[in-house]
This record gives structure tokens, C-alpha cells and sequence, in this order.
């Protein structure tokens, strides 16, 4: 994504998050889909910006992705801010159900990955009771650690073997995202997207906010309720942080330049057996 040459972006604090709503979004993905353009979606909230604004090789993985998705309500309310009056919250969870549903993506493959055990095969028995049509041909649980090279393997030959149209990674940011960028290259699909708690959500381990705290921006404040031992820290840190260093870019006291791009490789992977 060369947000260095495109003036169609929003800027918040240097990542160049697209001005999408859910029917834009969803256009853009299918756009992907046809031409077969190998590629990853981040999706953007408050704390992947300020994950990116304190660690350069963490933006550089959102400067690479194919979409830069305004996951998180103060995300899209910086880009209306800034002139796209259309731009909406697009929420991982939502955007995974939307494509899930639409019967234009029904000739279309699945892979999940993601959730603690046993989550993603739920996922996939959930998915395709509610939407039948849904064609999922594979979920896996990873560990928590990193993978050894052997399940490194053992990943790519089954991506290989089941040819995905679009992977779901429900690892959470910004573990999520480091790892589409780093095996894109390596497994065979077209678009790998970072869903988050998607996978939790659409199980009923996570109780979704109601549309009207979704739209004031306090989903966060619904997900602390539920989750406030793993969240108090992450929002106590980024949240205010956000809003200060938001507030100076929009004053126009600082300047917030977008990092280059890191070309990723963008054909279609080798078969794990002949690497």
C-alpha cells in the first residue's frame, strides 16, 4: 500500500488507513479476489496505531498490507475529520460474517486460523449452520508460542493442500499481523485477513456491544467489562496516549510522516514439498 504516493487515504499519526465503510470494503475485497492478488487486510484500531507509532518494524507491516481496514471508531472519526465523509467503522468481526453471508463470495474457499483450542473448529461448525453455502476447508488451532519450523511446514503443506481463497487469522494485534506478513510468501492463498477476537465473538465466548456503543466508540469500554484483566493495561497506556498525540496532529503541531513500504512478495507460493 503506498500511501506516499495516494491521497486517498486518511493519515493517523503516519498509517494511511482507507476511507472504507462496509459496502466499500467489501467491493474492495472482491476487486482483490478476482484479480487473484495475493495480499493481506490489517484491520486498524487505537492500539495497533500506537503499537506501529512506538515500534517502526511493526509499521512497516501495516505499510505493506494490501488494506488498511478503520477497524476502531476514533479511526474513522480522525478520517471524516479529515474529508471522507463515507468513512465508517469496519469492524474485523463484522466484515468476517459480511463476506460469510453474501452469496457472491459462496464459490469462495476458507481457512481459520486462530482462537485458543478447540475455538476454530466451533467457528467452522458455526459458520456453516448459519451460512451454509460457506465453504470452510480448514481451522486450526496454532499454540501460543511461535511455531517450530516443523509446524511451520506442516502449515504451509496443509494451506497447499487446501488452497484457500482467503485465510482468517484470529491471533489479536499485533501478533495477528506479523504473521501475514511474514507467511504470506509462503502459504497459498490470495488474501489473509486479521480478524482478532472474531473468533471469540462469533463462538459467544465474547458478548458483541450493542450498535449504539459501537457507534459513540465505547465498544472498547464493553470489551474492559468483560476482559479487564488483559485489557485495563492496554487501554490505560494507548487510549490516552492516542488522544494526545491525535490531538497534536490535528492541531497541526506535529507531523506524523508514513513509513515506507517493504515490498512483499506478492505471486503464488511454491508447493511445501518442492521448497
Amino acid at each position: 500500500m503506498n500511501s506516499e504516493s495516494s491521497p486517498k487515504t486518511a493519515m493517523v499519526l503516519g498509517i494511511p488507513v482507507e476511507p472504507l465503510n462496509m459496502e466499500t470494503a467489501v467491493a474492495r475485497i472482491a476487486n482483490e479476489l478476482e484479480l487473484r492478488r495475493k495480499g493481506y487486510v490489517c484491520m486498524v484500531c487505537v492500539h495497533g496505531i500506537m503499537e506501529a507509532l512506538r515500534d517502526p518494524d511493526f509499521a512497516q507491516v501495516y505499510a505493506s498490507a494490501t488494506m488498511l481496514v478503520p477497524d476502531g471508531a476514533p479511526t474513522a472519526w480522525v478520517g471524516r475529520w479529515q474529508g471522507f465523509p463515507n468513512m465508517r467503522r469496519v469492524a474485523g468481526p463484522e466484515l468476517m460474517l459480511e463476506i460469510m453471508r453474501r452469496k457472491a463470495f459462496a464459490n469462495c474457499t476458507h481457512f481459520l486460523y486462530g482462537g485458543k483450542q478447540g475455538v476454530a473448529d466451533e467457528l467452522r461448525e458455526t459458520l456453516t449452520q448459519q451460512f451454509p453455502w460457506v465453504q470452510i476447508v480448514g481451522a486450526h488451532t496454532p499454540p501460543f508460542r511461535e511455531l517450530t519450523l516443523e509446524e511451520e511446514e506442516s502449515l504451509a503443506t496443509r494451506i497447499h493442500e487446501s488452497k484457500p481463497d482467503m485465510i482468517w487469522v484470529g491471533l489479536g494485534t499485533p501478533k495477528q499481523d506479523r504473521f501475514m506478513m511474514r507467511f504470506l510468501p509462503l502459504l497459498d492463498c490470495t488474501l489473509m485477513f486479521g480478524v482478532g477476537a472474531a473468533f471469540d465473538f462469533h463462538t459467544g465466548r465474547i458478548k458483541d456491544s450493542p450498535q449504539w456503543v459501537k457507534r459513540t466508540g465505547l465498544q472498547w469500554l464493553h470489551r474492559l467489562i468483560q476482559d479487564p484483566r488483559r485489557l485495563f493495561w492496554r487501554y490505560l497506556h494507548d487510549n490516552p496516549a492516542f488522544v494526545w498525540h491525535i490531538a497534536l496532529q490535528l492541531a497541526g503541531l506535529r507531523t506524523y510522516s508514513p513509513m515506507k513500504v517493504v515490498p512483499v512478495f506478492s505471486g503464488r507460493p511454491q508447493a511445501a514439498a518442492n521448497r
